[in-house]
This record gives C-alpha cells, sequence and structure tokens, in this order.
C-alpha cells in the first residue's frame, strides 16, 4: 500500500506532494504510538475501609481504554468500597459459538485484583447464533430461548471456572420482570425459574465456591397481564412457587430512593429504599432464612429536571442514612452497591446524574460523602471537602 502511495506522489503537484507526504508521516507515526496512557499494574494494594458493605455498581465493559479502568477502579478503592458489580456480556465474551473471547473480562478482572477489589458478576446479553433457531429474526439480544438455556449454562460455567478465585459471584440475568429485559416477551417466572436451575449445577461444579445470585428485580407496580412487565413482589412469589429455591444462594435486589427518604416505610403500592424488607418476607416465607440478600443497584437521583429526583444535598444525606439504616437494621444484607460509579461518556439526561464520578474522573460530593462513611474520616456535613487519600 506505501508503494502505491508512493507512486501517486511522483505524478501529483508541489503543492499536494507536500501535504501527501505529511499524512504519510502522520500515519506511520500514528501506527507507533500507544493506543492510548498505559496502565502498568502497580504493586497490589488493599482497600482501606471500616464498613465492608459498602459496594458501587460500575460500567467498565463499555470502556475503551485500559487506563480508563484502572483509574475507575482506583477510585472505588480510594472511596473505601470492597467491592463491584459489573456486567460481563455473553455476546462480547462468546460471540462465536465455543470461541470465547476474554481479553475485555481479562483486564476487568486483573485491574480489580491489583486494588484489592471483589467482583460480582452480571450475566445476560445473548449472542446471535444462540438466538438463531427463533422465528422472529427481529429478536433483541435480552431474548433468549429456552433452547440455549444449556449454552448459556455452558458460558457461566466457562466464566466461573476461568475468574475462579478473583469472581466468586455471579448474577444469572437482570430484571426479568421487564418485559424489555425479557426480550420484549411477556415476563414469565416459571421460564426464569428453569434457566436458574439449567445454570445452577455447571457453575458450581466450574467453581465450588461460586454463589449464584437470581437476578434483581425491577422495583416496579406493574400489575398481572400488563404488557411491560411485573410487580416485583408478585414475580418473586410466583418465581419461588416455580421451585426456584434450590437454585440460587442468594437474592439480588435493586432498591431505589426515588423522592423518599431512606427511613420511610414500606408498602405494596409505593417504591421506595425500605422495599426490599418486602422482598425479604417474601423469601422467609419459602427460602432459608440465612440465605442473603444483595441490593446490587441503589440509590438517589439529583437531576434538576427528573420527576423522580431529589435536591443535591439530599442525594448525599438520605445516601448516607440509607448505609446507616441498613447495618443498624438488616443483618441478612452482604452488600449494598450504589448505581453508579461513572459513565464513560455522557448521557446528557437524567442518568448522569446517578453517577459519582463526571466522565472526566471527577469526583462529585456524594463520592466524598460515602468516602467518609466507609473510612471513618471527621468531613462537614455541609461542604464535603475532600478528604486526604493514600
Amino acid at each position: 500500500m506505501l508503494n502505491r502511495i508512493l507512486c501517486v506522489d511522483t505524478v501529483l503537484s508541489p503543492h499536494w506532494r507536500w501535504y501527501l507526504r505529511a499524512a504519510i508521516v502522520w500515519i506511520i507515526v500514528s501506527s507507533l504510538l500507544p493506543a492510548g496512557p498505559r496502565a502498568p499494574l502497580g504493586p497490589p494494594q488493599s482497600v482501606v475501609t471500616n464498613k465492608p458493605r459498602v459496594c458501587v455498581h460500575t460500567r467498565l465493559i463499555d470502556e475503551v481504554w485500559e487506563w480508563t479502568i484502572q483509574r475507575s477502579l482506583q477510585l472505588v478503592r480510594e472511596m473505601g468500597a470492597s467491592t463491584i458489580v459489573e456486567f460481563f456480556p455473553w455476546a462480547y465474551l462468546e460471540p462465536q459459538q465455543g470461541r470465547y473471547d476474554w481479553a475485555v473480562a481479562d483486564r476487568i478482572v486483573k485491574h480489580a485484583r491489583n486494588q484489592g477489589l471483589q467482583v460480582i458478576a452480571r450475566m445476560g446479553l445473548v449472542p446471535a447464533w444462540a438466538r438463531a433457531d427463533v422465528e422472529d429474526t427481529h429478536s433483541t439480544l435480552n431474548y433468549l430461548p429456552e433452547t440455549s438455556y444449556e449454552h448459556f449454562a455452558s458460558f457461566v460455567a466457562a466464566f466461573a471456572a476461568r475468574y475462579a478465585g478473583d469472581v466468586n459471584h455471579i448474577i444469572i440475568w437482570n430484571e426479568p420482570n421487564l418485559a424489555f429485559e425479557w426480550g420484549y416477551r411477556p415476563v414469565d417466572p416459571a421460564a426464569y425459574a428453569r434457566l436458574l436451575q439449567a445454570v445452577y449445577a455447571p457453575a458450581h461444579q466450574a467453581n465450588p465456591h461460586v454463589v449464584v445470585l437470581a437476578a434483581a428485580l425491577a422495583p416496579t407496580l406493574e400489575p398481572l397481564g400488563s404488557a411491560n412487565g411485573l410487580n416485583d413482589l408478585l414475580y418473586l412469589d410466583a418465581l419461588y412457587r416455580a421451585g426456584a429455591a434450590p437454585h440460587f444462594d442468594a437474592l439480588a435486589v435493586h432498591t431505589y430512593g426515588f423522592t423518599e427518604p431512606p427511613a420511610a416505610e414500606p408498602a405494596e403500592n409505593r417504591l421506595n429504599f425500605r422495599r426490599v424488607e418486602l422482598l425479604h418476607e417474601i423469601m422467609l416465607r419459602y427460602d432459608r432464612s440465612d440465605k442473603p440478600v444483595y441490593i446490587t443497584e441503589t440509590g438517589w437521583n439529583d437531576h434538576p429536571r427528573w420527576a423522580s429526583a431529589v435536591r443535591p444535598a439530599q442525594r448525599v444525606s438520605y445516601t448516607i442514612e440509607a448505609f446507616e439504616y441498613a447495618e443498624a437494621n438488616w443483618p441478612w444484607l452482604e452488600k449494598m452497591c450504589l448505581w453508579v460509579l461513572r459513565y464513560p461518556a455522557p448521557t446528557r439526561s437524567y442518568p448522569d446524574n446517578f453517577t459519582l464520578l463526571t466522565p472526566g474522573f471527577q469526583p462529585k460530593p456524594i463520592y466524598y460523602a460515602v468516602q467518609s462513611y466507609a473510612r471513618g474520616t471527621e468531613r462537614s456535613a455541609d461542604l464535603w471537602l475532600p478528604a486526604p487519600i493514600d
């Protein structure tokens, strides 16, 4: 190709010849430069925290550069969170049946290990080959036909074996009580129970220490027969009645505060932070009393124009009060994970106001508040000024 370019160079006018030569030099120099700042591993780190339940959901799978993964995880550790929740899409990691591409997962797990962080992995997103027998060729990436349950179970087992010791907690799917997350089909607790059954034994054979978490349900009041989904309380009850209890080791939960303070009383017709208590009551009716709960998404939003948001100062105070309430009242809770650390790029809508960091890695006041709580540092409740970081 370079020879062809040089041949063309000889027939161009002197004016354009300089432009062409400059372009050639730029291409050559660019090819020799790294694709972004390098991210060499430093000495292994450990998390300094007084609150091991503190956890945060990350979005590292969407990062382009390795250094942004490293920086994100450094800031997780410095905040005092011991654990992250991260999405590992099946469609990314097994794009062709039986041919795995672990590169992106390897670098996330590698840097999490280096920062001393635990990883809870969320599994989902179906590759095209696993939807090949679906009559509707326009099926979405959330459509998992039962004929592919065994394929999905094989992927989960391969993931569990590869990352045993680094990733010992795996969430099977996400919010299956929403039609969107179930492939725009009517939600089906019995079908999801069969998915858990298909995955459970292979995952434990691959990693005897793995903890299989039933998917967190979306907090919603959708009634029976809704085209959009199903009330999370009704869905969990139906899931247990379908026989799912022996096929998961813990329950993942999404519980948001919306506009209410964390101590607001839960009720079947209300969505608030303590709704998790109603889900736990259902667990106690059907399951072992010692089966733990992991809140894998929670938090408040402070967008100025979203109807379900609160003021920035309320977001800070509600979040810390929520951690304190959980610590005092929920012995069955293992982790409480905030949504979300950071997005790689702004959404330019209300989801940006769930983040703890800007896309440019600038910590928000909520980050410093959580850091103060987790690490036990003395802070001004009004200003939340940055505390010294190791």
